[in-house]
């Protein structure tokens, strides 16, 4: 390969990706088994990670799933907290925020996430691919059993690699299934006769399918061709983004390893270990920011090996910057990046204030249509209302209505004496508002209603109340 500084300087590699040969067809990928440092904290990671996922489910919060997003029943509970349609606006702001946090987080640490956090790299690099790696061996040996003529040994194998995948794939379909529909739910539908639960029974045949296709088959390409995040990442980073990259100042020009003669060449021996160990298939040496590296660092970890044995420093491959590769320094923490850092903390305050300062229950009061004011003999005016509260709590409570504003208003209810508020669940409820004259001043006046449980203020709500003309 040409070069110009120092610095490849073709970039033909971003014509086409690994997976797919020059007549369009799959290329299967081999990736050998990695290890290293950086290997087992993404081991130690991902083993944190899973156990929070398949535990979520049956986690409570105040009697409540952790996690559960009911789409179907526009449910949403998130950590013990549960939201409704009328929260709308907060799951939007906290979207909101969520997507300008990915974006920021981007354009400082890169795709970090991608490789350390995202459930396809963790699903498909810790748990299919190890399940991978016991039945078939590293890659020569899969290499080699997939050319081989099909034996007894082969056909028990594949069998059992596949009948694992399924398992697997059928624990994960349930596992989201409980995140949707909640583990009470689930366990009805494990527990009673398939027929009373056809639905759920088909999503599970379905997720488990899907699921199974993706780690079986689909694998890597979900990070190159599906992934919207994987696809938008080239336009978020920039020079000054840290991410996986190859000192090629250090490393050119490539010459491979000759015992007994004197070295000329760079660092790079071109043993393309890091090609080899790569989830991808790609040559991070070719430069930073390709599409479809997922910063995963096996390549860091099995360079940093080679490094060791030809007795020459670590970090050829590295987490750095390609501002950084290009000027020839070390990476250091700059002002962009606590800039940066200090605007999602900002961002992750926001989201948890948006949960925490959420009320637990929600009123609605309005004056019933078609109703006008009514003026009684000791010299007062009443309206009459439609309420609604909503209990967003797991716990059932008595409410009573008082009129906040203005002072000396009482309220009526009509048709029952008092309101109990269910759990997950709302009553409604229609009451007089009655004001002394002198509290009114205008025809068309404000009026503060307060819902009341235990003699404590739970929530308000303000409407109009109407008046004759003075």
């Amino acid at each position: 390969m040409s070069t110009v500084a120092n610095k490849p300087a073709t970039e033909s590699f971003r014509d086409s990706i690994a997976t797919i040969d020059s007549e369009g067809k799959r290329v299967w990928l081999y990736p050998k088994k990695p290890k290293g440092k950086l290997y087992s904290a993404r081991t130690w990671v991902s083993y944190g990670l899973l156990t929070l996922l398949f535990a979520g489910p049956w986690l409570r919060i105040h009697e409540l799933p952790m996690l559960m997003l009911n789409v179907v029943e526009r449910k949403f509970i998130i950590f013990g907290q549960i939201f409704w349609p009328q929260d709308f606006f907060i799951l939007l702001l906290g979207f909101m925020a969520f997507v300008l946090f990915i974006i920021l987080f981007t354009v400082v640490y890169g795709r970090i996430f991608c490789g350390w956090v995202c459930p396809q790299t963790i699903f498909l690099e810790m748990v299919f691919r190890r399940v991978e790696y016991f039945f078939e061996g590293d890659a020569p040996q899969q290499k080699a059993l997939d050319k081989a003529d099909w034996t007894w040994n082969k056909i028990g194998r594949k069998t059992g690699k596949h009948v694992v995948f399924v398992l697997i794939s059928f624990l994960i379909a349930n596992t989201f299934l409980a995140y949707i529909i909640g583990s009470d739910a689930l366990v009805k539908i494990i527990t009673d006769s398939p027929l009373k639960h056809l639905g759920g029974l088909t999503s599970m045949v379905l997720f488990t399918g899907v699921f199974y296709a993706v780690f079986a088959h689909f694998r890597e390409q979900v990070c190159t061709i599906a992934c919207p995040y994987g696809r938008l990442q080239g336009v978020m980073q920039d020079k000054n983004t840290i991410t996986v990259a190859y000192d090629y100042g250090r490393g050119e020009p490539r010459e491979k390893l000759r015992k007994n003669q004197e070295r000329q060449a760079g660092d790079c021996i071109d043993c393309r270990q890091c090609v080899q160990v790569c989830p991808t298939g790609i040559d991070i040496r070719n430069g930073a920011q390709q599409m479809e590296c997922i910063n995963c660092t096996a390549c860091i970890d099995v360079c940093n090996s080679i490094m060791d044995l030809i007795n020459k420093p670590q970090g050829l491959i590295r987490y750095d910057s390609e501002a950084h590769i290009e000027a020839g320094t070390k990476f250091r923490v700059t002002g962009r990046i606590k800039a940066y850092s200090a605007v999602l903390v900002l961002l992750l305050g926001v989201m948890a204030g948006l949960l925490l300062t959420r009320s637990n229950v929600a009123a609605t009061v309005l004056r019933t249509p078609g109703q006008l004011y009514q003026k009684t003999d000791h010299r007062s005016v009443t309206n009459l209302y439609n309420v609604s509260v909503i209990n967003k709590t797991n716990q059932a409570m008595p409410i009573e209505l008082r009129v906040l504003e203005p002072a000396g208003g009482t309220v009526q209810l009509v048709g029952q004496s008092g309101l109990k508020l269910p759990a997950q669940g709302k009553v409604d409820g229609v009451f007089f508002a009655e004001l002394p004259r002198t509290a009114l001043t205008r025809t068309s006046n404000k009026i503060r209603i307060g819902v009341y449980s235990g003699g404590r203020l739970i929530t308000e709500e303000q409407t109009k109340f109407l008046a004759p003309p003075m």
